[in-house]
């Protein structure tokens, strides 16, 4: 069982990483921002649009990384949109306690379906360089909500 389910985190990685979600830039967003993972090159500029009420209507990205890279940027973008900005920052720590240890216990019922969503990318966990590939998309969102233009995975 434990094989079958490595292979399917491997292909829902490798899917997103060959055909990503969302990969265009956002020309009327209202928050961007730009990551970098100096240590392998990834490099993203992420694209948020606020609806009405503040949550996050459209998120888009545009860059060039590894599978891992993008494929979070792709889930990232399809997890958020309907989020606001609170529950956009509480979902990103989340994850970056998923991508860091491979469990996330304090995932509450609140996030479940989209920690459910985004459990491909936990076992980043057994390749510590690879957690900052998975990352960056997340430091990159935290940035564009508040405001910065920059984010690093370092």
């Amino acid at each position: 069982m434990f094989d079958d389910l490595r292979d399917l985190y491997q292909e829902v990685i490798l899917d997103h990483g060959r055909k990503p979600r969302n990969f265009r830039r956002l020309e009327d967003a209202d928050r961007t921002a730009r990551g970098d993972n100096p240590m392998c090159g990834d490099r993203l500029e992420l694209y948020l649009k606020l609806g009405p009420d503040g949550a996050i209507a459209d998120a888009a990205f545009q860059g060039r990384g590894c599978a891992i890279s993008t494929a979070s940027a792709s889930l990232l973008t399809e997890t958020v949109k309907g989020k606001t900005a609170a529950q956009a920052h509480a979902l990103s720590d989340r994850f970056r306690e998923l991508a860091m240890t491979g469990t996330c216990p304090d995932c509450g019922a609140d996030l479940s379906e989209e920690m459910e969503r985004l459990q491909p990318l936990s076992g980043v966990h057994e390749f510590p360089s690879r957690v900052k590939c998975a990352t960056l998309a997340w430091h990159t969102l935290n940035a564009a909500l508040e405001g910065a233009k920059e984010a690093s995975s370092e």
